[in-house]
């Protein structure tokens, strides 16, 4: 293949050799995203039904859930279809499309998570100021921000990436279309552009993570001179979700890129993508619902409320 024009799809990395492991990934894949979906989709119920649920933490904290079920779908569903009818194709739109899906919902996820960052740090460390620089107009603006600019970094990275001319081929090592597996098929000396765009980035996401140490660091002050156990206790309730979901996502996702090529193997790169891809979307709703008391007290009146009224259909149907 000597350019990208003559490419009308690409090969995706298989999850597994065999039939039965690949049916066996399926399965996997299919209970992690009922999980997810089942678990964020109560979150989102629970955050828009409860009034008293409706504080800039909670809206943050929706946002995420609906980017958690959203990033979830743009990979997993055409895994799930490959390993099911045992195939690797993606089409050249398609692979396009989850590029840019996966950006935008990676990107805005980070942006929520450290919007999520200032809410603890202004409810902890400033609270006589939390009203003035939290109100509902400023949430609905940085809200709106970190989807905006998702919008236009991913754009900006899609375009980018598929106007550089393909000539080794249309085997990518990754079961998802990833920008760095399309560099690798790019011609030499073409992928420096966008390489350049995903360093500046790098020193962007640089910047986020020393703000999120600093904001964590004032925090976790705060939170010792607090006298009361309890307050403490809240307090460290109401962080260390958050903390937790940060790391996890964090940390996968950076050691894939970053780790050394000694260590870097198909299995090792697959595990990894995994568990910044497909595992964070469904382990979140399980870290903030047993960690913060309002809302496991809202999930649970919610829940108490869908088996009432499936009681309810049972016994009039019956």
């Amino acid at each position: 293949m000597s350019n990208s024009s003559s490419i009308s799809h690409f090969l995706l990395l298989a999850l597994a050799d065999t039939w039965q492991l690949q049916l066996l990934h399926f399965c996997l894949l299919l209970g992690i995203s009922l999980a997810a979906l089942l678990g964020n989709g109560l979150i989102i119920s629970a955050v828009a039904c409860g009034h008293h649920l409706h504080t800039p933490m909670f809206f943050f904290l929706l946002n995420l859930s609906v980017l958690d079920m959203a990033f979830l779908s743009t990979t997993v569903p055409k895994a799930m279809h490959n390993s099911l009818w045992d195939t690797r194709n993606i089409s050249y739109t398609g692979c396009a499309a989850q590029v840019f899906f996966f950006m935008f919902f990676i990107t805005a996820e980070l942006s929520f998570l450290i919007l999520m960052c200032s809410d603890s740090y202004v409810s902890i460390c400033k609270p006589l100021h939390y009203g003035t620089l939290l109100g509902s107009r400023a949430c609905a603006h940085m809200a709106a921000a970190a989807w905006a600019s998702a919008f236009l970094y991913s754009l900006l990275h899609t375009a980018n990436t598929f106007s550089l001319p393909l000539c080794h081929g249309n085997a990518l090592g990754q079961f998802f279309c990833e920008i760095p597996q399309i560099l690798k098929l790019s011609c030499s000396n073409s992928y420096l552009r966008e390489l350049g765009l995903l360093i500046v980035c790098a020193f962007l996401l640089f910047g986020c993570f020393v703000f999120i140490v600093f904001s964590y660091v004032q925090i976790f002050r705060a939170v010792l001179r607090i006298p009361s156990e309890q307050g403490r206790h809240k307090a460290f309730s109401t962080c260390l979700p958050h903390l937790a979901v940060l790391f996890l996502f964090i940390s996968t996702a950076v050691f894939a890129y970053l780790k050394p090529p000694s260590i870097s193997s198909p299995s090792l790169d697959l595990s990894l993508s995994v568990l910044y891809s497909v595992v964070p979307p469904a382990l979140n709703p399980l870290i903030y619902s047993l960690r913060n008391q309002e809302l496991k007290d809202a999930l649970r009146t919610k829940m108490t409320g869908y088996f009432s009224e499936a009681k309810k259909c049972l016994f009039s149907a019956a």
